[in-house]
């Protein structure tokens, strides 16, 4: 399939699903079985498509691949797309964890319709901001994504799902706006809004400064940073079973990416002097948002904050500004990605069962469940970071990389370890082990045969890239290296002009 236009066929793909469900008008059993298979088929599909891009790549390339591009309004902006070793890991986790969504929708039936194509159209949007080359082209993406999470939330979530979803809306809406005025000041200095040239252009220091505070407000505010992280909470208790996997395994990414493809190697000299603040901030992530993970009473809350602490590994890995760092920090994301989806997917498969998310109101499950409790198992301990899971590989490299950069960075951020233990096995103990004391449970059945489609395959790729890193790192090595050395060029240029200055 050389010659095809691969990203924007896995980029719109989700679309014609919409435009099938979308004459589909009935809202009997058939026509919302039709709807759910439709909704299923074209997810399937589209990461079909995703690992035709995977092949036709070439990993020792650094630069963008599979490059599509036509000029708009007489070149103003431009329909520009490509992938490179960072950017098409996301677009394949996107599509991956994409039909587990659909699967995990079962209990919906309100307004099956536009629900399911409520969560087509997010996936075209979420492809696409790891695909675009053109800023005007990417805040697009990157903004309208807000638009079908707020209805995803807001319509089929839970009793505060009004208020959740408008405090999701407005905190990343404000946060935006101001990186859409750095873009517009960018567009003005470089004379482009192509992403491949702003790369390599000189954005004089001071201007860095101000264009690094503008994205940082965003891009905070998305993955969330502390103390901007107050809306994830609420939107992920609020949000139906496949929202908050939506929220955690993906959304929460584009945070991570948009300080790679922007912040650190767009204005490094303001990266180099932020390094600090943003050390600061994923330290207190990390320890705060635990801590208040350990004294919580709702299990999706607990999940919650522990992806905070999480996202906190991810920042200090990308700040520590070397290769371990950030390969460290493009791995914990895509290992989250999978983690935290299934670990809400886990608690998705009890809260069907009896409509509650409270952790008083469960204990000895172990003795109806034990496949449950078997995958359960592995995934909190895939969150602890355990040697042989996917969750150590990235924590154990940011770590590593936020000691060549500040060994008291690393000090504290290792203290996130054992504060995840203690609220992830505390949680655990509370649900699983145990006496099977409570009435209402003496009922409760283990994982159906859809629950295990949906659980088994993030338990076997939770396990093997824990197990065998190699495929991740390789994807984003040649790439990881260019950005490195580009940032280092830039600052040994800037301390030399410093010292002959003086």
């Amino acid at each position: 399939m050389a010659g095809w236009p691969l990203l924007t066929i896995v980029t719109f793909l989700p679309l014609v699903g919409v435009f099938f469900i979308a004459l589909m008008r009935s809202e009997d059993a058939v026509t919302q079985r039709n709807i759910r298979v439709v909704a299923m088929v074209t997810t399937v599909f589209t990461f079909l498509v995703s690992l035709l891009i995977l092949k036709q790549f070439d990993l020792s390339n650094p630069g963008f691949q599979l490059v599509e591009k036509t000029s708009w309004l007489g070149g103003l902006f431009s329909y520009h797309m490509g992938v490179d070793g960072i950017s098409v890991l996301f677009v394949i986790l996107t599509t991956f964890i994409m039909p587990f969504c659909i699967l995990a929708s079962q209990s919906v039936d309100k307004r099956l319709r536009e629900y399911m194509i409520a969560f087509l159209v997010l996936e075209t949007l979420m492809i696409g901001v790891f695909t675009a080359l053109d800023l005007m082209l990417f805040y697009v993406f990157f903004e309208a994504g807000l638009i079908p999470m707020f209805i995803i939330i807001g319509v089929w979530g839970g009793p505060r799902r009004v208020y959740a979803s408008f405090k999701f809306f407005l905190y990343t809406l404000l946060g935006s706006v101001l990186m859409l005025v750095a873009m517009l000041a960018m567009y003005g200095e470089a004379g482009t809004s192509d992403i491949t040239v702003l790369l390599s252009h000189p954005f004089p220091a001071a201007m860095q400064t101000w264009l690094w505070v503008a994205f940082f407000a965003s891009f905070a505010v998305k993955m969330p940073m502390w103390p901007v992280h107050t809306w994830l909470p609420d939107a992920h208790v609020e949000a139906p079973t496949a929202g908050s996997v939506i929220l955690a395994g993906i959304l929460l990414k584009m945070g991570g990416y948009g300080f790679l493809r922007f912040s650190v190697p767009m204005f490094p000299i303001a990266s180099e002097m932020f390094a600090p603040f943003v050390f600061t901030l994923s330290v207190v992530a990390i320890i705060y948002t635990s801590l208040v993970a350990l004294v919580q009473e709702d299990i999706k809350k607990l999940i919650a904050y522990s992806s905070v602490a999480h996202m906190g590994y991810v920042t200090m890995g990308i700040f520590s500004m070397n290769v371990q760092g950030i390969e460290g920090s493009i791995f914990q994301m895509v290992s989250h990605g999978f983690v935290s989806s299934a670990l809400f997917l886990c608690v998705g498969v009890v809260y069907d069962r009896m409509h509650t998310r409270e952790i008083a109101a469960y204990g000895g499950l172990v003795n109806r469940m034990p496949w449950y409790a078997v995958a359960f198992l592995i995934f909190t301990m895939a969150n602890v970071g355990l040697p042989g899971t996917s969750g150590f590989v990235g924590e154990f490299l940011t770590l590593l990389g936020a000691f060549r950069a500040n060994t008291w960075v690393a000090f504290f951020a290792t203290s996130g370890v054992i504060l995840s233990a203690a609220y992830a096995l505390w949680l655990y103990r509370k649900v699983v082990f145990g006496a099977l004391e409570k009435p209402s449970l003496k009922g409760i059945l283990d994982l159906s045969l859809r629950e295990r489609l949906i659980l088994y395959p993030l338990l076997a790729v939770t396990i093997f890239y824990g197990v065998y890193p190699t495929p991740i790192l390789s994807a984003t090595a040649a790439s990881v290296e260019s950005l490195v050395t580009k940032y280092q060029a830039a600052i040994t240029s800037l301390h030399h002009v410093a010292l002959l200055a003086n």
